[in-house]
């Protein structure tokens, strides 16, 4: 299918001037390929890896279709794996809403308030979106009421399956009108997916976006299994060791530049951020300070890297995973530029080695694990640089004023053994004060597991509880991340979990008023040796 702009949709003004707002220049292909589609009321079942888009793609036929319609009554039911997506699909559809009047919408997920959200559906709003446990709830109750629904929307449709709510979204989708439309998104199509849409979709459209098959520049690609915690001191580690001339950290979010630049700054980097918050003339300066080395290291979002043209980049440092194959691509080709060699370097932390993997296959390239860096490699690697370095000075022999400074100590009985290491120490001990925070980084390393807290759940066997019922409530209703979930240990008539220490008041917040498989739970710190 031809893509098409914007400016072409057959959609208001009003949403094309939000989008316009959001520095949207051209449609993803998978928006160009499946707007016109849904804004024509048919069934879309769109594949696209997360990042590409997908949001916009059934927000903006939602707003144009509800826009039109100005009914007060619940409209559309968006369904989405976690309180974090739930939260940004409504976040992004307020912002391509802002220009229409009447328009509202509510996220409803677990961790929030039960009579919060039945006070805002009592006032009435069009477009709901929600994780599939905290629907099943307001269902339950019937503060959510889904009989004139006239679309439903099931975002990031394989990672609810795999969060084991097939079940739970089978029941909401047998509750709404059967002349509903329905919009289905996934990053793959699995049997499962796909059965579910031959049930609850009427022919379907299939859009897959295929991305052409890309090849790397010819640059040395490592990456490295970190802890979430750890990211940014390992960063400086590797920059540290390798020592680059210009180098570029990429992050997937503006907020993440802004944190990443003044952590580094904080510890005597010469670094400066680009996002797309910035005016023009402030990306002007930061572009100019990085040409002419007054900085040299540039942490950047992939949107606003576009156009970053600079020969001399040593290294790309890719601190946040992309989420988008392609993006890898632009990234790591910033870099072994002009005949000159280059290396990319990626920080991974759990699940998303499975996203590094699909990188793989798409560059059709090697990404080498690499162990990581020791503080006593980086010691190494500094020693080695700062032993070159004093050869070259003694090399083209510019000693005068300083030679006669050690004669005067030597007159003193100091030995040049002494001095030496006197000055050697001057020069490295600036570096003293981030070891005990290494070390400390070591030992969380080494002894991650003691990190662990267990609750006691009061369901288990009996209930017919399985491990991915967990997984999926947890993940659900407190947005803690499915791979931090640890040891699930199921009994007839209870359960024990274990999530790390640093998420516990979140769990048990988020799962107060929590039900898995319908059942409504209580869930309690243990005891160690229960």
């Amino acid at each position: 299918m031809e893509r098409v702009k914007f400016e072409e949709l057959n959609i208001c003004n009003e949403i094309k001037k939000a989008i316009a707002d959001l520095g949207f220049e051209e449609p993803t292909p998978i928006q160009s390929n499946s707007i016109p589609f849904i804004l024509d009321g048919k069934d879309v079942t769109g594949q696209a890896q997360t990042g590409t888009g997908k949001t916009a793609a059934f927000g903006i036929p939602i707003i144009e279709r509800v826009g039109k319609d100005k009914e007060k009554g619940l409209q559309v039911l968006v369904l989405c794996p976690t309180r974090e997506l739930a939260i940004q699909v409504s976040q992004e559809i307020t912002l391509l809403s802002k220009y229409i009047k009447g328009i509202k919408t509510l996220p409803i997920y677990g961790g929030q308030p039960i009579d919060r959200q039945i006070g805002a559906l009592k006032k009435g709003v069009q477009i709901v979106i929600g994780t599939p446990g905290r629907v099943m709830d307001h269902m339950r109750r019937k503060t959510l009421k889904l009989n004139n629904l006239k679309m439903v929307v099931l975002d990031e449709a394989d990672e609810m399956l795999n969060m084991g709510f097939r079940e739970d979204i089978e029941t909401i989708l047998k509750d709404t009108p059967t002349d509903r439309q329905t919009i289905l998104f996934s990053a793959t199509l699995p049997a499962a997916i796909l059965e579910i849409a031959k049930t609850y979709q009427r022919d379907s459209k299939i859009i897959k976006v295929v991305q052409k098959k890309l090849t790397v520049p010819n640059t040395q690609q490592y990456y490295y299994e970190v802890k979430r915690a750890n990211k940014f001191e390992i960063l400086t580690r590797l920059i540290d060791m390798n020592n680059p001339r210009l180098s570029l950290v990429f992050c997937n979010t503006k907020k993440r530049v802004d944190e990443i630049v003044e952590q580094l700054q904080g510890r005597g980097y010469f670094a400066d951020g680009l996002h797309g918050d910035l005016k023009q003339r402030q990306r002007d300066q930061v572009m100019d300070k990085f040409r002419n080395e007054s900085i040299d290291i540039l942490v950047a979002t992939d949107v606003a890297a576009r156009g970053i043209d600079v020969d001399n980049v040593d290294a790309v440092f890719n601190y946040d995973v992309p989420q988008d194959d392609e993006y890898y691509v632009h990234r790591i080709g910033r870099t072994g530029r002009a005949g000159r060699s280059g290396k990319a370097f990626t920080l991974v932390v759990g699940r998303e080695i499975y996203k590094l993997k699909d990188i793989q296959k798409y560059t059709n390239t090697k990404i080498k694990l690499e162990r990581v860096p020791t503080l006593r490699d980086v010691e190494e690697i500094k020693t080695g640089m700062l032993i070159e370095e004093v050869k070259k000075i003694i090399e083209e022999n510019k000693l005068g004023k300083e030679r006669r400074i050690i004669d005067k100590l030597l007159e003193e009985d100091y030995t040049s053994m002494d001095i030496a290491v006197a000055l050697l120490k001057m020069v490295v001990g600036k570096q003293n004060g981030s070891e005990e925070i290494i070390n400390d980084l070591d030992l969380k390393e080494n002894f991650q597991k003691s990190d662990m807290a267990r609750f006691f759940i009061n369901i288990g066997r009996n209930q017919k509880i399985r491990p991915r019922d967990i997984v999926g409530a947890i993940a659900g209703d407190t947005g803690i991340p499915g791979n931090q979930i640890g040891s699930i240990d199921i009994y007839e008539k209870f359960t024990f979990v274990e999530v790390p220490k640093e998420y516990t008041k979140r769990l048990l917040q988020g799962m107060k008023k929590s039900s898995i498989r319908g059942k409504s739970i209580n869930i309690e710190k243990a005891n160690r040796r229960q």
